[in-house]
C-alpha cells in the first residue's frame, strides 16, 4: 500500500524497463532499422555458414555468390526484362481475376436463388487446385502471355467471388430493411448499403489476390515460356545454379513487398477511417 501526505502530488508511475526500450523502437524509423538489421544479420551468418563448410554452398548457394548474380543480371538488363514480364502478367491477371470476380460476387447478392444454386459450383470449383489447371490452360491459349494471364485470372477470381459474395451476405441487415422502409428500391439499397459496406473485404481480398497473381504468372512461365522469372527459374535450377535461383526468388519477394504496399497505400486513402480505427488498438 503507497502512503501520500495530504495534498501532496501523487507520483507518475514508471513504465517498466522492457516497455520504454520497445518504445523507442516503435517508430517508423525504429521498425525499419530493426528490419534491415535481421536481414543483414541473416545473409552474415549465411555466408560465414558457407565459408566455415558449415553449409554447402552447392546445395543452397551463397550470399556473395546471389549478389555476384544478380548484379552481373541488372547490368546486363537481362533481370530487369524478366521481371517486368512476370510484373506485367501478374498485375493483369490480378486486376482482370478481381474486377470480374467481386462484381460477380456481389450480383449473386440480387437473388438468393440464384446464389444457393451456383454455391455448390463455387465451392467445388474452389477445392480444386487451379495448378492442376495450369497445362490445360496452355493447351487452350498457347504458349504465350495470354496463357499465364488466365492462369493469374483463375487463381484470383474465385478469391474475389467469394470474398465479395460472403461480404454481401454480411451486409448490414438493419441499414438495409432501413432503407427500404423509406421507399428505396433494391438497385439504390444494393449501392447504398451492400456496395459500402463490402468494400473492406474486397480491398482487403486484393493483398491475398496480389501473391495469386504471381503464383499464376510464375507457375504459367515454368511450364511453358522463354521469359520471365518463373523461366528464369526454372532454368536455373535444371542446371543446378543455385545462385540464380535466389536471385529469382528474391526479386519475386521483392516485387511482392512492392505490390504490397502499393494496395496498402490504396486501402489507406480509399477507405481513410478504418486506417484511424487502426491506430487505435489497446496495448497490453
Amino acid at each position: 500500500m503507497t502512503l501520500t501526505m495530504p495534498g501532496a502530488t501523487p507520483l507518475p508511475k514508471r513504465r517498466p524497463r522492457a516497455t520504454r526500450r520497445r518504445a523507442n523502437f516503435d517508430t517508423a524509423l525504429g521498425r525499419t532499422a530493426l528490419q534491415a538489421l535481421a536481414v543483414i544479420a541473416f545473409f552474415a551468418l549465411w555466408e560465414i555458414g558457407v565459408r566455415m563448410g558449415w553449409i554447402s554452398a552447392f546445395l543452397v548457394g551463397s550470399p556473395a555468390g546471389i549478389f555476384a548474380d544478380g548484379f552481373r543480371m541488372i547490368t546486363s538488363g537481362d533481370l530487369l526484362s524478366d521481371t517486368w514480364y512476370t510484373l506485367f502478367e501478374a498485375i493483369l491477371g490480378f486486376v482482370i481475376g478481381t474486377i470480374v470476380g467481386s462484381l460477380l460476387g456481389l450480383a449473386l447478392w440480387y437473388s438468393v436463388f440464384v446464389a444457393r444454386l451456383v454455391e455448390p459450383f463455387i465451392v467445388a470449383i474452389n477445392s480444386v487446385p487451379k495448378i492442376a489447371l495450369a497445362p490445360i490452360v496452355v493447351l487452350w491459349f498457347g504458349t504465350g502471355l495470354v496463357s499465364k494471364v488466365a492462369l493469374s485470372v483463375s487463381l484470383t477470381a474465385i478469391v474475389a467471388l467469394i470474398a465479395a459474395y460472403q461480404a454481401a451476405k454480411d451486409a448490414d441487415i438493419d441499414l438495409q430493411s432501413l432503407l427500404i422502409s423509406m421507399g428505396a428500391d433494391k438497385h439504390q439499397v444494393f449501392f447504398k448499403a451492400v456496395v459500402p459496406s463490402t468494400l473492406p473485404s474486397i480491398i482487403a481480398t486484393f493483398r491475398i489476390n496480389i501473391g495469386f497473381g504471381l503464383v499464376g504468372a510464375v507457375v504459367g512461365e515454368f511450364i511453358s515460356s522463354q521469359r520471365g522469372l518463373g523461366h528464369l527459374i526454372y532454368t536455373a535450377s535444371s542446371l543446378y545454379d543455385l545462385n540464380t535461383v535466389w536471385v529469382g526468388l528474391f526479386t519475386l519477394m521483392i516485387m511482392g513487398f512492392v505490390l504490397y504496399y502499393v494496395i496498402d497505400t490504396i486501402e489507406r486513402t480509399s477507405l481513410p477511417w478504418k486506417q484511424a480505427s487502426a491506430t487505435h488498438q489497446v496495448q497490453v
